[in-house]
């Protein structure tokens, strides 16, 4: 049984909610941003909430209530405060430098890694070793930090490489010379 599909969505001052088939368009103070649900998830919208009923109780749509309340809850938490992650460069001579719609990645390897900012993100360098990646879509936020952080994940020996600014990287002993 899903706990977390029955809990209504409070909706703060200024957020509206919206539903036209299976597409729910959440409108904030920060944007706009809209999703399909599934069909088996039935929306109920009023003034300050918004609740989740399932049509049936199979099992696809108690796997999908839960979700559903939780993407919705998202976009409605996006519109309002917007999501952020923040990236962590480790290791000698590795640096970060944003220029344009590029964002350019200095790494250890023989050529600087160029990626091409998303449009709907905002990806910040406030100095050298640190990279902020904010926007109101919690999807994009993740899905971008992870491809950054994927040019050079953090090695287990030194712990070198691009982390998460709260990661903790599990060290390992190296060998042991006789």
């Amino acid at each position: 049984m899903s706990r977390i599909g029955y809990k209504a969505i409070e909706l703060p001052q200024g957020v509206e909610v919206s539903q036209s088939g299976n597409v729910v368009t959440v409108k904030g103070p920060k944007g706009t941003l809209s999703r399909e649900i599934s069909p088996l998830i039935k929306m109920n919208v009023t003034d300050s909430e918004v609740t989740f009923e399932r049509e049936n109780d199979d099992k696809k749509a108690k796997m999908v209530h839960g979700t559903t309340r939780a993407n919705v809850n998202n976009m409605v938490e996006g519109v309002v405060n917007g999501f952020k992650k923040t990236l962590k460069l480790v290791g000698v001579g590795y640096r970060a430098q944003a220029k344009g719609s590029k964002l350019i990645l200095t790494v250890g390897y023989s050529n600087p890694v160029e990626m091409e900012k998303p449009e709907d993100l905002e990806v910040n360098v406030p100095d050298n070793t640190t990279i902020e990646i904010s926007g109101i879509n919690k999807e994009h936020v993740g899905q971008f930090a992870a491809e950054v952080r994927a040019v050079r994940s953090p090695e287990p020996y030194k712990g070198k490489g691009i982390r998460y600014e709260d990661e903790y990287i599990l060290r390992k002993e190296g060998k042991t010379g006789k």
